[in-house]
């Protein structure tokens, strides 16, 4: 991991072959997501997923750069926060009724493939939260493999 980190922020690589994504996000947390670049290997990614019979959006913003000599495959690391809302069901956390609004901070590390001919990329990430407020705590199960549409 903290190979990716230097390799993200001493990288001269640009990564950007496209300007913006919207796809669809799947794993424990399921959802959708766009991702839109500033410059050429910063983005800005939104994110709506849902589980557990609740919602969030998050907000990240990413640094991103190709491997050498591999210009469609890059790594990115990023940083943002998260607003919940949550029904809890008692079998994985939470009482059963029982409403939470959480909000926190999320990290995000991943790696992402933008195909030559096709207008797709697939990423893979890591995305950990901390929930400060509401149902607090450390979840760490928000990986996922993303698809989307880019232009």
């Amino acid at each position: 991991m903290l190979l990716s980190l230097m390799f993200c922020l001493t990288s001269t690589v640009f990564a950007q072959n496209y300007t913006t994504g919207i796809g669809v996000r799947g794993g424990l947390y399921n959802g959708l997501t766009i991702k839109h670049f500033t410059s050429q290997n910063t983005a800005f990614e939104g994110l709506i997923t849902s589980r557990w019979d609740g919602i969030e959006l998050t907000g990240l913003y990413e640094i991103q750069n190709n491997f050498p000599g591999m210009e469609r495959l890059s790594s990115y690391i990023g940083f943002g926060g998260h607003v919940g809302f949550w029904n809890g069901d008692n079998t994985n956390w939470g009482t059963i009724g029982t409403q939470y609004t959480t909000i926190g901070l999320d990290g995000i590390l991943g790696l992402e493939y933008s195909f030559m001919f096709l207008p797709v990329n697939i990423s893979l990430d890591w995305k950990p939260e901390l929930n400060l407020i509401g149902y607090t705590g450390f979840w760490y199960d928000g990986g996922a493999l993303s698809v989307r549409y880019i232009f």
